[in-house]
């Protein structure tokens, strides 16, 4: 049994004549009737009652063709979501990330894309860096946010956002004011990003070394927004990048550096070939946020 046989019997059911259902359909009447014959051989049982005046369903015609027009929608439906999965306006998208992300443009980016795509269902998975690399190679996430991403030919990466890096300090701290070199902090203890899983912090500590350096950490964390909370505890100071520096805390201060930048640029990363979902987030994510309304 094909779609083509409960399209030519819900033609028949609706016009109760077999010359209307076969101009409707733009077929011949011969082959619609051997059609409906073919499926009522196939089922087992007449469908319809014919005379040489009239049409009409039997009981069993009746109750198919209720199932026979369920089943044609729900056929419409799959069509149509199969088209726009493949055209990235419905499906599921999993985006793996750290929450820090969400204080840049992630944030207004996931809240404009659910409302220009509303049949997608996103998903946000918030996980350490190497973990965000294992699960993409496992498609177990379809998208990742990244600063420093590691050198994979298995992944296409490309930039999704610039940003710089930021000095946060305890309130009152002596550094507080005036003007902020990297090599002004090699006398303070640092809470750092966990070197063992970020590939960012080892960027941070490898700009510490070039301004001449060794960090003493007394702390380390998974996400860069938690380490503005170690400094207003009073466990050191930080460096972080510039979008979560813009998170308000009473007992902290934000400072710019001088000389050469400290980057914290953001990667999109994901396996090859570029699904469209993927590809229509992570273009709007790089075309910045939508105006306010």
């Amino acid at each position: 049994m094909e779609l083509r046989h409960l399209r030519y019997f819900v033609a028949v059911a609706k016009y109760l004549s077999f010359t209307a259902a076969a101009e409707s359909l733009g077929v011949a009447q011969p082959p619609l009737s051997q059609q409906i014959r073919d499926l009522e051989d196939e089922i087992g049982t007449a469908l319809f009652e014919r005379t040489t005046r009239r049409v009409t369903l039997t009981r069993a015609g009746h109750d198919f063709h209720v199932q026979a027009l369920a089943i044609l929608e729900r056929a419409g439906e799959a069509v149509e979501r199969a088209r726009a999965i493949g055209a990235g306006t419905a499906g599921i998208i999993n985006i793996g990330l750290t929450g820090s992300m969400l204080a840049g443009p992630l944030g207004p980016a996931l809240r404009d894309f659910a409302r220009t795509y509303p049949a997608v269902d996103l998903r946000i998975h918030e996980m350490s860096p190497d973990r965000q690399i294992a699960m993409l190679k496992s498609g177990q996430t379809d998208l990742s946010f990244l600063r420093c991403p590691p050198e994979d030919a298995d992944l296409v990466r490309v930039c999704a956002w610039t940003e710089t890096a930021r000095v946060v300090l305890p309130r009152g701290h002596r550094l507080a004011t005036g003007a902020l070199r990297l090599s002004d902090l090699r006398d303070e203890r640092f809470v750092f990003l966990r070197l063992s899983d970020s590939l960012f912090a080892n960027y941070l500590w490898d700009c510490c070394a070039e301004a001449g350096f060794v960090p003493s950490i007394t702390y380390q964390a998974v996400e860069a927004a938690s380490l503005t909370s170690l400094v207003a505890s009073g466990l050191g100071i930080a460096i972080i990048p510039e979008f979560v520096a813009r998170l308000a805390h009473a007992d902290v201060v934000y400072r710019p550096l001088e000389g050469p930048p400290i980057r914290a640029d953001v990667f999109a990363l994901w396996m090859a070939p570029k699904a469209p979902l993927v590809a229509n987030f992570v273009d709007l994510v790089r075309s910045g946020p939508a105006p306010a309304d």
